[in-house]
């Protein structure tokens, strides 16, 4: 397949890497020839330096064979402008543009950009993805990674496993009897620095980091289980009324469970539009590295706060704050990737990334066939799988003990029909399931013969 990236920042790059990786024919467009050359001097990629929406650009990048087009510069109008090009010049057949002005999103989800005046197949909104992604780890603050899978009947979370876990040195066989109902299981663990999926004897241990996939229903359930307290959140600060913090607010407003959101914004005008927009919530107008405004606005009874302002050591510092008023709970949005490594010793919980929350996203709506979901963990070191089994798979009519499965490789979860299961060894597999695979990376072309589809892009 080929592929065209029309920007080589953070986004342009991490989906390259991806899509070179699994063997497509990749060019890289940037007005920036050191970003061009950085993208072509670390992948198996093309380059061309220059403006991604002037058709003689795109002429040289290969847009008239090209499969897809993928639109991620800083310029919501340059990523539009391409993505008309591309239809109207070279008929692209697969566009995909990232936008972040709220104006363009409620024009185009409203219709009135048709497709025929504005020919973009799927639109990507950083700002909604993050603020989807802030609103996840509020619902499971326990866990340090929460992804959903199924519709949203299932999840995967990242847990760490501390001293007085319950189920510590407990071996994974022994779990599943003793909460046999429960619809959760172990697909990854990752222990001094190493992934890797374990076998039923295999045993949890203290400072493990633990990869859960889980019914959405049993999630507070599960939580408890590896002595983790999901505790419903009723009070929440926001640092930060942009479009992040804005839409965080909104949706919490929206809930039928009423939870009490105040919001700190130090731009007095992006303020006032906050306080127009919301209707419960309170927005209150100051700096929040401020103890005295932090603590107007309840820090010390709330719940958690979530700071998503644009500068990464303001996030950092405040929920820092925050943690040292009294909030139990402490989410940071960090762009910078250097910075993550701090947040452990600084006793920030958790961390949202907002390039790699839209690198996943524009990979789940560029798949392939019959795979309706990738998510990578870590550094690549493993992927979530969603499929569908289909009649040709080698899967299909046989129980999952006689699946031949590398050791790599773990059913997390089964979908059939709108009912889903945790999976055991004596359950058949049948044509029309929708699974969710662990696999770790070496495995995945396993996975690929075993599903009977290619797990590439289109």
């Amino acid at each position: 397949m080929k592929v065209i990236i029309c920007g080589a920042g953070q986004v342009g790059w991490q989906i390259a890497r991806h899509l070179s990786g699994e063997k497509n024919d990749v060019t890289v467009v940037d007005n920036n020839p050191d970003l061009v050359r950085r993208a072509t001097d670390t992948l198996d990629v093309q380059g061309i330096a220059g403006f991604a929406s002037y058709p003689d650009i795109l002429e040289r990048a290969g847009a008239r064979d090209a499969d897809m087009i993928i639109a991620a510069t800083f310029s919501d109008e340059v990523n539009m402008v391409t993505c008309q090009v591309a239809h109207s010049v070279f008929s692209v057949p697969r566009k995909i543009a990232r936008l972040r002005a709220r104006s363009y999103l409620e024009a185009i989800y409203s219709d009135l950009y048709r497709r025929d005046h504005m020919p973009i197949d799927v639109v990507i909104s950083p700002e909604l993805e993050v603020a989807e992604a802030a609103l996840r780890r509020l619902a499971a603050p326990a866990a340090f990674e929460v992804e959903q899978f199924l519709g949203g009947k299932a999840q995967l979370l990242g847990i760490q496993i501390d001293d007085d876990c319950p189920v510590v040195n407990t071996p994974l066989r022994q779990l599943t009897d003793l909460f046999s109902t429960l619809r959760a299981i172990v697909v990854g663990i990752r222990r001094d620095g190493r992934l890797f999926a374990p076998e039923p004897g295999d045993q949890i241990f203290a400072g493990d980091e633990c990869y859960v996939c889980v019914h959405t229903d049993d999630v507070t359930r599960t939580l408890e289980v590896f002595g983790k307290t999901n505790r419903l959140q009723e009070r929440v600060v926001i640092v930060g009324g942009g479009n992040v913090g804005l839409t965080v607010a909104r949706t919490l407003e929206e809930k039928a469970r009423k939870i009490r959101t105040k919001v700190i914004e130090k731009n007095r005008k992006v303020a006032e539009v906050a306080a127009d927009a919301l209707e419960r919530t309170i927005v209150l107008h100051g700096d929040g590295l401020d103890s005295a405004l932090l603590a107007e606005a309840g820090i010390g009874r709330a719940d958690a706060i979530l700071c998503v302002t644009d500068d990464d050591k303001t996030n950092m510092l405040t929920a820092v704050r925050a943690k040292s008023q009294g909030c139990p709970m402490a989410i940071a949005l960090i762009n910078d990737p250097t910075l993550i490594p701090l947040l452990g010793p600084l006793g920030i919980d958790a961390y949202i990334n907002p390039r790699a929350t839209t690198v996943s996203s524009i990979l789940r709506h560029v798949r392939h066939g019959r795979v309706r979901g990738v998510y990578s963990i870590g550094d690549a070191e493993a992927e979530v799988i969603e499929a569908e089994v289909l009649s040709t798979s080698p899967m299909a009519g046989r129980p999952i003990r006689d699946i031949d499965f590398p050791e790599g490789v773990l059913v997390g979860a089964v979908m059939r029909g709108d009912k889903v299961t945790r999976p055991s060894g004596n359950m058949v597999i049948e044509q029309g399931d929708t699974i969710v695979l662990f696999a770790l990376t070496g495995d995945v072309p396993e996975v690929e013969r075993l599903l009977q589809v290619s797990i590439d892009y289109f």
